[in-house]
């Protein structure tokens, strides 16, 4: 079997999780996709399907967006592309991970920590880390959702901003690959394949996101950035 259908369905699947919840499946997919494609497709390819997957998304839900945050993240991200992209293929990042799942832990239950970060804490670092560290790891994990579960307390919200923070993120990988000699068109049939599912799979998650009970919702979503964290931790220590 071809697997252009495979990858949409399972472009689908993900975008249905993350429709929901958020967030997850950015790195779900990510982590299923080395199966089918080689090392130096799976970065530009999956950016392309997760700009597909989080702007259709925030466009289901638009009315919930927080456009006010907006200004600051694009600052950061326009950044981040300046500073990462320069260093796209000189900066290891194998401690990435242990550093952004320690900060989430960290900022999602410990509240001296957080009091402590709110001094410092910006949508400008947080644009900045995300789209920067995306070019280079691809799913840097929701660098922003932990920020928003704490300022914001409607479920339908978060998703939605944090969602319009991903598009600005995956939407900066394009240039920055086509830059470095990646053409996105050769590989039409596959992204018309992933980014349909996608896409579909952002309205049925909206809808069963939009019928969830809020505050248990929003308790779902911390104790699952939380074991993501803790993954994320235990995965680079073992290596």
């Amino acid at each position: 079997m071809p697997i252009e259908p495979i990858l949409g369905f399972i472009s689908f699947l993900t975008s249905v999780v993350a429709g929901v919840i958020g967030f997850g499946g950015g790195m779900l997919l990510i982590s299923i996709m080395p199966i089918f494609l080689g090392p130096s497709v799976i970065i530009p390819i999956h950016g392309a399907t997760q700009l597909a997957s989080n702007s259709s998304r925030m466009m289901f839900s638009l009315s919930d967006v927080k456009w006010s945050l907006l200004p600051q993240f694009l600052a950061g991200s326009l950044m981040g592309i300046a500073v990462f992209g320069f260093l796209l293929t000189a900066i290891p990042t194998t401690y990435v991970p242990v550093a952004i799942g320690l900060y989430m832990l960290l900022n999602l239950w410990s509240p001296d920590f957080s009091r402590f970060i709110n001094k410092y804490e910006s949508y400008y670092l947080i644009g900045f880390l995300q789209t920067g560290l995306g070019l280079i790891v691809g799913a840097p994990g929701p660098v922003a959702l932990s920020v928003l579960t704490k300022q914001l307390k409607s479920k339908d919200e978060i998703i939605a901003t944090a969602s319009m923070f991903m598009t600005v993120s995956h939407l900066a990988k394009i240039p920055v690959f086509g830059i470095i000699g990646f053409s996105l068109i050769e590989h039409a049939s596959l992204l018309a394949y992933m980014i349909v599912g996608s896409v579909v799979g952002s309205y049925v998650g909206t809808k069963i996101r939009l019928s969830a009970n809020n505050e248990k919702l929003i308790m779902v979503i911390k104790v699952l950035l939380t074991l993501m964290a803790v993954r994320m931790v235990i995965d680079a220590a073992l290596m």
